[in-house]
């Protein structure tokens, strides 16, 4: 992969996947039910949009709204089930009653990835600590970034801690890449990147119309070339 900042785009079917490859995306995360923040589409849908585009793709694991893990043996089964049609990135994160990592969740369903790639997502911005959080899964295979607003009510509130976390890179606990999504502008990139953030995930920005109208490719470039910039 080149050294550009990385765009990634929110995809819930297969004609958002290709106008978010269209607008310049590097990458799509493939979820169902936004209404819920997001949740593990079917096997048909990934295989849909597999077909479709030859961007990465990570798919969600998430069976229910909020940030308990719920039913695990149901989430390791979707995780195979995926594997199996060629899903070789994921996203996850589930935190216990007192908001520190489900570690038991966690390390059952990163070990049905069998090495795969994973995104920790939005879960560490609702944790009690985020430090000890990102010190407690260190030591996970596949954990290479985590989507985050720097705070749970998103990147307006968030930008101290994302700035102070970029600065941190290469620490233990620190090494997987911060993915800035939740709230994200345009007006908060020169400031993340000035910071050396380099990777970006939209949601709501790539559409325009809503979340009952489609990716916009014309408005998925426009942050092509913000990020670029």
């Amino acid at each position: 992969m080149s050294k550009r900042a990385v765009l990634e785009v929110i995809a819930l079917d297969a004609e958002d996947a290709v106008a978010a490859q269209a607008g310049g995306a590097d990458r799509l995360e493939l979820v169902t039910d936004m209404a819920a923040d997001g949740l593990t589409p079917s096997r048909e849908t990934f295989a849909a949009i597999r077909s479709s585009v030859d961007i990465s793709l990570r798919v969600m694991l998430r069976l229910a709204d909020g940030f308990a893990a719920g039913d695990v043996d149901a989430l390791v089964r979707r995780a195979r089930e995926l594997r199996a049609e060629g899903a070789d990135e994921f996203v996850l994160g589930f935190l216990d009653e007192a908001g520190g990592p489900d570690l038991a969740a966690v390390e059952t369903l990163v070990a049905a990835l069998d090495g795969c790639r994973w995104t920790f997502h939005r879960a560490i911005d609702r944790a009690a600590d985020r430090d000890a959080l990102r010190k407690q899964l260190a030591e996970l295979p596949g954990l290479d970034t985590y989507l985050t607003a720097g705070a749970a009510g998103g990147v307006d509130e968030g930008m101290p801690t994302l700035v102070a976390e970029a600065a941190r890179r290469g620490e233990p606990g620190y090494e997987p890449r911060l993915l800035v999504g939740g709230g994200l502008r345009l007006e908060h990139l020169p400031g993340l990147k000035a910071a050396g953030l380099d990777a970006f995930h939209i949601g709501g920005a790539a559409r325009p119309g809503g979340w009952g109208a489609g990716v916009s490719a014309g408005a998925v470039a426009e942050w092509r070339a913000a990020v670029d910039a």
